[in-house]
């Protein structure tokens, strides 16, 4: 029987040799090339341009992107450190395939971490709580037309900085660190529509929590928000 992940996320032959087909790329400039060559490889994991199990093709995707080899081994060594690409012995760098428990694993530890943040961001100032109030207005806007990718980069934004509320380096960093791995499995959680009313729902009861300095509300929010993800991802898996 198949797993969740392997009934939601596209998979491929690790010795697949089948070309990349892209669509053709902006051209990057020069200016931060390593940054922002990592940041276009993430997104292409993230949207599922590049499969989870497939190998990464160095060659094609410089010249997919304009640039050299050398930014993309260094983007890559960068998503490896992140947990999103395996570095395997004779295949070379490999999209993580993450298992039902490791996705499972991961979201409940975001879970503690997002409701523990928003029990530590009672000293957050006014301006602090209206920028994060001001990107969901901008979020909501991305919804209501149906951008996703633009409403998912948001939504990133809104969950980073209200785990900055906390003032908590040490837990700011380890969030960072489990958000990036998490990216493409929560970004593919609303791809049903009614997978995404509820996941703006949530937001929309976490922004009145906020806006209401409920911190103790806007914890267990957080926290379910998260948890919901799963059961979104089982949705999507009893459709395929």
């Amino acid at each position: 029987m198949l797993s969740t992940f392997q009934s939601i996320l596209p998979m491929v032959n690790p010795s697949s040799t089948k070309k990349l087909a892209f669509t053709p790329q902006p051209a990057i400039s020069r200016l931060a090339l390593h940054d922002e060559v990592t940041l276009r490889l993430r997104d292409m994991i993230v949207e599922g341009l590049l499969e989870a199990g497939a190998r990464i093709q160095e060659m094609e995707l410089a010249q997919v992107l304009g640039v050299s080899r050398t930014p993309i081994r260094e983007a890559i060594k960068v998503l490896a450190s992140e947990g999103l690409v395996d570095m395997l012995p004779l295949k070379g760098a490999v999209v993580k395939q993450f298992s039902d428990k490791d996705a499972q694993d991961m979201l409940k530890v975001i879970a503690v971490l997002e409701s523990f943040a928003a029990k530590q961001a009672k000293a957050a100032s006014q301006a602090e709580i209206d920028h994060i109030l001001a990107l969901h207005q901008k979020m909501q806007s991305h919804y209501k037309r149906k951008n996703r990718s633009e409403y998912f980069a948001l939504n990133q934004k809104i969950h980073d900085s209200l785990i900055a509320l906390s003032g908590n380096d040490t837990l700011i960093g380890l969030h960072a660190t489990l958000s990036k791995r998490m990216r493409r499995i929560r970004f593919t959680g609303n791809t049903m529509q009614v997978n995404w009313d509820e996941a703006m729902q949530e937001h929309e009861s976490m922004m009145d929590a906020l806006n209401s300095k409920d911190f103790s509300r806007l914890a267990k929010t957080m926290e379910q928000h998260i948890l919901n993800t799963w059961p979104r991802l089982q949705r999507i898996a009893l459709t395929n």
